[in-house]
């Protein structure tokens, strides 16, 4: 074996290179899980108030999801250039790149707390005309919108404690705050500790009260040593170079999220057109589905970074050679989600309660879900990760278009209200893009786009000067 097809083989001995993937891997794994946990645990305990609670709560966090969206353009662009620059050494730039994020996704949450705030009627009937759920979904929008004040924010600090070699810490606080927001639901909702029950109320304000404290943790933490902070004076400065090169990196990644946003929303459509069993099995499949993702979306932050880093830093040899490894590792990764979620079947079924109709369908959707899983995890990583980390990011757009909204969402909706095919079929259909996406995906890889140094050399030799 050669030396350079020996420095290709994943499971070469570079201590290096495994150190810092799981050094990164893992903080982000645990924030990914930690932040399904909360989903679920708000599920189960307005569910087991009252129905009408989980429905209308569920149909209300619709808003922070659409939010969500859009904040991912201006974090994404903050991960995908802040990396690179980090791995340059050029930390000036990188503050530059911390406050045009923030000023950006200040905007995005400003926009939402005000609808959330003024009219949050208008906002429930985009999502329902059932008069009790909008009720609810007032009563929790109403408090919740003075979080999504503060959610952007957070999040622009957690992407560039990542970036900057301080995503345990991410880890922790969003852990901490996760398991806060969970206690306080329990407290809130229920009324423990002398307190009257809140309901949805409650949900409200352990969102709220768990947003500040991440909010809090994270501005403190920052201001010690060796991390990014923000210098207010330099909050509204604007560097016409640097926004374009931002815009270039965010603008396909909003694209590519309003796309899977939208498209991914109607397959639980779909499922609710097929009945309520078909429905009920599909939000048991999502749960599972969603934190078994943890895994690669871990990898894929860490790709992104790490491969970034090198990029930025000018080793474009060593970025090529460590995207290489993280699209071999993608593979590993979707066998061993696949495993997991053949693991987890049986004991899925057997504690949760449903019709015998809805448990044939779940034992069908794991089945599909476990092929699902391998494309999941090579595009999540390759695309998310590797492609993103060079700036490479309207591959998503495109691929998305194509898979998802040209084959996958067609199939789905003709399978559901044309040719009624069995819910399994139309569920394989859902996630057929996942997988139909690979040879694409591994094709594009081969053509090497993605090895691009993003950064300025001659800003650094002006800041210098």
């Amino acid at each position: 074996m050669t030396q350079e097809k020996r420095e290709n083989f994943m499971f070469t001995n570079d201590t290096i290179f495994y150190k810092k993937l799981w050094s990164l891997m893992l903080p982000m794994m645990l924030q990914n899980l930690m932040l399904a946990l909360v989903a679920v645990a708000d599920a189960f305990m307005l569910g087991g108030m009252d129905q009408n609670y989980m429905s209308a709560v569920s149909l209300a966090t619709q808003i922070q999801f659409i939010q969500n969206m859009l904040l991912s353009a201006a974090t994404g662009g903050l991960a995908i250039l802040g990396a690179q620059y980090w791995g340059r050494g050029n930390i000036k730039t990188l503050d530059d790149i911390f406050c045009m994020a923030l000023r950006l996704c200040g905007l995005v949450s400003i926009a939402f707390f005000i609808a959330c705030i003024c009219f949050p009627q208008y906002l429930m009937l985009f999502f329902t005309d059932e008069p009790v759920l909008i009720g609810y979904g007032v009563q929790y929008l109403r408090i919740a919108g003075f979080s999504y004040l503060l959610t952007g924010i957070s999040q622009c600090y957690l992407v560039v404690m990542k970036i900057s070699e301080h995503a345990l810490t991410t880890a922790l606080i969003s852990s901490a705050t996760v398991g806060i927001n969970i206690a306080l639901n329990a407290i809130l909702i229920y009324g423990k500790l002398g307190i009257t029950p809140m309901g949805v109320r409650g949900a409200a304000t352990a969102t709220l009260s768990a947003r500040m404290i991440e909010l809090a943790c994270c501005i403190l933490i920052s201001s010690r040593p060796g991390y990014i902070r923000l210098y207010l004076t330099r909050l509204f400065q604007r560097n016409q170079e640097l926004a374009r090169d931002f815009r270039k990196c965010a603008m396909p990644i909003l694209g590519a999220s309003l796309f899977w946003g939208v498209g991914f929303t109607s397959y639980s459509s779909f499922m609710g057109h097929l009945g309520v069993d078909a429905a009920a099995a599909n939000s048991v499949a999502a749960v599972v589905r969603d934190i078994i993702c943890c895994l690669s979306a871990g990898i894929s932050g860490a790709a992104g970074i790490m491969v970034g880093n090198e990029l930025g830093a000018g080793n474009l040899k060593r970025g090529k050679l460590y995207g290489t490894r993280m699209m071999k590792i993608s593979f590993v990764c979707g066998v061993a989600m696949m495993v997991l979620m053949g693991i987890s079947a049986p004991f899925i079924l057997h504690f949760v309660k449903l019709t015998p109709q809805a448990a044939v369908y779940l034992k069908g959707m794991f089945v599909v879900l476990c092929v699902y899983m391998i494309g999941r995890s090579v595009n999540e990583i390759t695309i998310n990760g590797v492609f993103g980390s060079g700036g490479d990011t309207m591959f998503d757009v495109y691929s998305l278009a194509v898979t998802m909204w040209g084959i996958a969402i067609p199939l789905a909706a003709l399978g559901t209200y044309r040719f009624h095919w069995p819910v399994i079929v139309v569920y394989a259909c859902t996630c057929i893009d996942e997988v139909g996406k690979i040879p694409w995906t591994l094709y594009h890889f081969r053509k090497y786009k993605w090895v691009k140094d993003l950064t300025h050399t001659g800003m650094e030799q002006k800041e210098k000067s």
